[in-house]
């Protein structure tokens, strides 16, 4: 991957389709020659200039801005030229591949090897030639997929560099507490007396004090990113697709008294406060000679999403609480659920209930907690109890209020900052077992700096950088 870094690469840095503008972004080293071939004149740095962009004829394909970016000072560290035109897919290739027969000619302009580039090798460029550390590379492709405000925000906020900042923040004080270790390896005579002049122990416990707390950060930042999976699960005709809608705000289910009318995932994913939450109905789950083919796969597939869900909302008919049957037919599927997903057990349907009262609210609770460890209570047709749902969800998720300042983070930070933290604590173990077993103390300080240093690419595999920017968009 990093040998072929050095060739200069060409894109349609605009997203498939028609649009009013569309651009082409060649990437390289020495590009002026090329430009001045490409376009028949030399450009200013950085200033848009308005012309007809032609072909090897001389005839235009289209008139629109050409932008020189002399390297350093473009996105990639490159030279850089964009081409804006008119968005039409039908343009965008014959430029792109305009672009592409300029560079072939005898002589090439001066430009040999142009190719297309590879997804997100604009951003990785950038990333090699110093521009953007890895965590702010991976919030350019987070800004473009945000789903929600705050994401957006959040994803922003890291692609300016503040989560790196508290990383580099962290380094540099592990740093330091190394050098003081290191030293006190290299002169023995010493020992554990110049670590407590220091009171490296309250280093220590300092800095492991703040990566729970960026830890703690970087959790709520990949809520924002990721959302959380939430299934509807419960009998047929309990109101989980009417749950569905009400959550959304719009008829995405058909509602009937039919039983078995959801006969596949429906899903749907809405915001709350921000974090994304992706809700899916599901086909209701029974055991019953009625149940023909077509409802049988969707009942499969909805125990498929219920494994792997990050919460559930088990739905209850509350106008079918007395019925022995329907209650144990719903402690058969309580007991069927995996272990270890949160469930919330919601009673339906309470606007149909005579006077509003339960016909037995301990015995409706304790068949319900049965199948969940909360209770709740709504009708979805009027949307009273949806606010309380919401707030659970929300605090089911994880999210804490203030979210403002909150940067975009990954699995793979949290994991690393996992490890940071297994480190430090070894360490700190170390420590208070005092000189006899420095050498262990260092390596596992040693380590959490290299774990550390993964999450802005200081220390960084070549194959974690080529799964990470193939992820992105061929333009990016």
């Amino acid at each position: 991957m990093l040998a072929a870094s050095k060739d200069p690469i060409v894109a349609i840095a605009t997203a498939p389709g028609r649009g009013a503008v569309g651009i082409v972004r060649v990437s390289g080293k020495g590009l002026a020659p090329y430009v001045k071939g490409l376009l028949g004149r030399e450009l200013k740095p950085r200033e848009a200039t308005y012309l007809p962009f032609p072909d090897a004829s001389g005839q235009a394909i289209d008139h629109g801005l050409a932008i020189w970016f002399p390297g350093p000072h473009s996105y990639t560290g490159e030279d850089v030229l964009e081409l804006q035109g008119h968005g039409g897919p039908v343009v965008m290739q014959l430029l792109l591949a305009r672009c592409l027969e300029a560079a072939g000619k005898a002589g090439g302009h001066g430009l040999v090897g142009l190719r297309p580039a590879r997804p997100g090798e604009f951003t990785e460029r950038a990333f090699l030639n110093d521009k953007l550390d890895l965590a702010q590379a991976e919030a350019v492709a987070d800004l473009i997929d945000a789903s929600t405000e705050a994401a957006a925000r959040s994803a922003g906020r890291s692609l300016s560099g503040d989560f790196s900042r508290l990383v580099n923040a962290l380094l540099e004080d592990l740093v330091r507490l190394r050098m003081l270790v290191e030293a006190t390896l290299d002169f023995p005579e010493e020992e554990i007396d110049f670590l407590q002049k220091a009171d490296a122990q309250g280093q220590l416990q300092s800095l492991m004090a703040r990566v729970e707390e960026v830890q703690g950060q970087a959790r709520q930042g990949a809520l924002l990113r990721d959302g959380l999976q939430v299934v509807i699960a419960g009998q047929p005709n309990a109101g989980k697709s009417s749950l569905l809608n009400a959550l959304a705000g719009a008829e995405l289910a058909i509602v009937t008294p039919v039983a078995g009318t959801t006969r596949d995932v429906v899903q749907q994913t809405i915001q709350i406060e921000g974090v994304p939450l992706h809700v899916i109905d599901t086909a209701g789950l029974r055991e019953s000679p009625d149940v023909d083919e077509v409802e049988k796969i969707g009942i499969e597939r909805a125990w498929q999403r219920i494994a792997k869900a990050d919460a559930v909302l088990f739905v209850h008919d509350i106008t079918r609480a007395d019925d022995v049957a329907y209650r144990a037919a719903d402690a058969a599927i309580a007991e069927a659920l995996p272990a270890g997903v949160p469930v919330l057990s919601i009673w339906n349907k309470w606007d149909r209930l005579a006077d509003g009262a339960p016909p037995d609210l301990a015995a409706v609770n304790a068949s319900a907690k049965a199948g969940g460890d909360e209770v709740l209570q709504l009708s979805a047709k009027t949307g009273d109890g949806l606010a309380a749902l919401r707030e659970r969800l929300l605090s089911l998720a994880g999210w804490q209020p203030g979210s403002e300042g909150l940067f975009m983070a990954r699995e793979r930070h949290l994991t690393a900052l996992a490890r940071v933290r297994e480190h430090l604590a070894l360490a700190d173990e170390w420590l208070k077992a005092q000189a006899e077993h420095l050498d262990l103390l260092a390596e596992e300080l040693r380590q959490a700096q290299q774990a550390l240093g993964e999450i802005t690419g200081e220390f960084t595999a070549d194959d974690l950088l080529g799964e990470i920017f193939q992820r992105f968009c061929i333009g990016k």
